[in-house]
């Protein structure tokens, strides 16, 4: 005997997802256009806190599309976490490493360099 499985339609569920990650997406545009001083021009961590909120908000989009899109949901407990985890800690570990690298060069080469501002 077969078992009758039902079909659960997840429209709404993909709404949501696209309307999550809509807003993240224009806010930050929104913040890539305008730029505010606050955020620019304050440092925290090594670099200004406009950069911290876009790495923030891209790993929120990452894992939202790493959950939904690539059906994470679904799958069993420890491998949801060894994808998700790892993805979520190896884009925070780059991200890190460009803005320590970036900043090095930057100091170094600075007085070098007339930088276009």
């Amino acid at each position: 005997m077969a078992h009758a499985q039902e079909h659960t339609s997840h429209t709404k569920l993909i709404w949501k997802v696209f309307a999550i990650l809509s807003v993240i997406t224009i806010v930050e545009v929104f913040l890539g256009i305008e730029k505010p001083d606050f955020l620019y021009l304050t440092n925290f961590i090594g670099t200004n806190l406009l950069n911290i909120i876009f790495i923030v908000l891209t790993l929120v989009k990452a894992y939202y599309i790493t959950w939904f899109f690539m059906h994470m949901a679904d799958e069993k407990k420890n491998l949801r976490r060894a994808v998700v985890w790892t993805a979520v800690f190896l884009i925070a570990y780059l991200a890190t490493l460009l803005l320590i690298e970036g900043g090095y060069i930057h100091s170094v080469l600075g007085p070098l360099t007339k930088w276009n501002y």
